[in-house]
């Protein structure tokens, strides 16, 4: 029978089309992997990757992760009939002593989504595998390709929502998933087409255009982010700056060592209560009030109201996403742009109010 298929090998664009391949190769290529598949979404991503696995499988999944990720997890794949457990895996025993013979996937965020922890990669691929059939997944959308290759550091799975700094122009949503393992793409590739969550070929065209200033693109998100991050740690209206570009991250030294920079993704506390931080997030001219990061305006997001109001109130608490917690995306405009936007909204925060 297969001499009556297409001879270009395409036979309905779900399936494969040109623009979406060459979008996958060329992404491949940037993670230094064999491998690569486009979805829909991230979370489509995500789905495809947790439709490897069985009812009555483990998933251990970062604590601090992107609240859809932990929407997904618990209120779809555990009806599902997946165990899924939450853990601080930035301590590597913390995640040693949470996989049982159940474990079939770890999930990690580095940098986490809101709180910027750094896991180490290569110690968590080195725990992974001592176990048999347990895959390492590293969600690297913060870092984008250029600034992090977690295949190259032992993990099995790189993923990406590639709607933020792989695309970079917050026009495109997607998802992109890299492997090395030709039986884990197969795996993939299955369901891909099986379930069908798949971008469109413009959008895959769009997301090609935006690979091509990938490098300009993160190189100023991480000048910009820096000039942000010193700004806010030198104010008295902050309370506590969180970036790894910072020497003051705790985890400084293992960036260095896991990353080639940083994108433009900052946490702070604002001092103050939630009226501060509202008033603050009410006031910003330059920076949007918006949910997504990534792209080349810069935003403001309030986590505990916004991208991960869906994470309950006590896990919150205990990550320290609290009503003072603001997460910047900070974007490509001018640098005295950003900073002089930043001290305007402060000083309204506490125009009527003592810090």
């Amino acid at each position: 029978m297969g001499h009556i298929l297409p001879a270009n090998g395409y036979e309905y664009s779900r399936s494969g089309n040109p623009t979406r391949n060459c979008l996958e190769k060329a992404v491949a290529m940037l993670d230094g992997a064999k491998y690569c598949l486009a979805y829909a979404s991230g979370l489509a991503a995500a789905l495809n990757i947790t439709h490897l696995l069985k009812a009555g499988d483990m998933i251990i999944c970062m604590d601090d992760v992107y609240g859809g990720t932990n929407r997904y997890f618990r209120k779809v794949a555990m009806k599902m009939g997946l165990n899924v457990v939450f853990v601080d895996c930035a301590k590597i025993e913390c995640l040693e002593a949470a996989i049982t013979p159940e474990t079939k996937l770890v999930w990690i965020e580095t940098p986490t989504n809101p709180m910027m922890k750094i896991i180490d990669i290569q110690a968590c691929a080195d725990v992974v595998h001592k176990h048999k059939d347990v895959l390492l997944v590293v969600d690297n959308t913060f870092m984008s390709a250029y600034f992090q290759r977690p295949l190259s550091l032992g993990a099995d799975i790189c993923m990406y929502s590639a709607t933020k700094y792989m695309n970079g122009h917050s026009d495109v949503v997607m998802g992109l998933v890299s492997v090395n393992c030709d039986d884990l793409y197969e795996r993939l590739k299955f369901l891909q087409n099986a379930l069908g969550a798949v971008p469109s070929p413009f959008d895959c065209y769009l997301c090609s255009r935006g690979l091509k200033t990938l490098q300009v693109r993160m190189k100023q998100h991480f000048h910009n982010a820096l000039a942000v991050a010193r700004f806010l740690e030198s104010d008295p209206r902050v309370q506590t700056v969180i970036f790894p570009g910072l020497p003051s991250h705790p985890q400084h030294e293992l960036v260095k060592r896991q990353c080639t920079g940083y994108p433009g993704m900052i946490t702070f506390y604002i001092k103050g209560n939630l009226e501060n931080a509202a008033t603050f997030l009410k006031n910003l001219k330059v920076f949007a009030l918006a949910e997504s990061l990534g792209g080349y305006e810069s935003l403001a997001d309030h986590p505990a109201i916004m991208t991960h109001s869906s994470v309950p109130e006590e896990d919150r608490e205990a990550l320290g996403i609290s009503d003072t917690l603001i997460r910047l995306s900070v974007g490509l405009e001018d640098e005295e742009d950003l900073l002089e936007d930043l001290d305007q909204a402060l000083k309204a925060a506490f125009a009527d109010h003592k810090a």
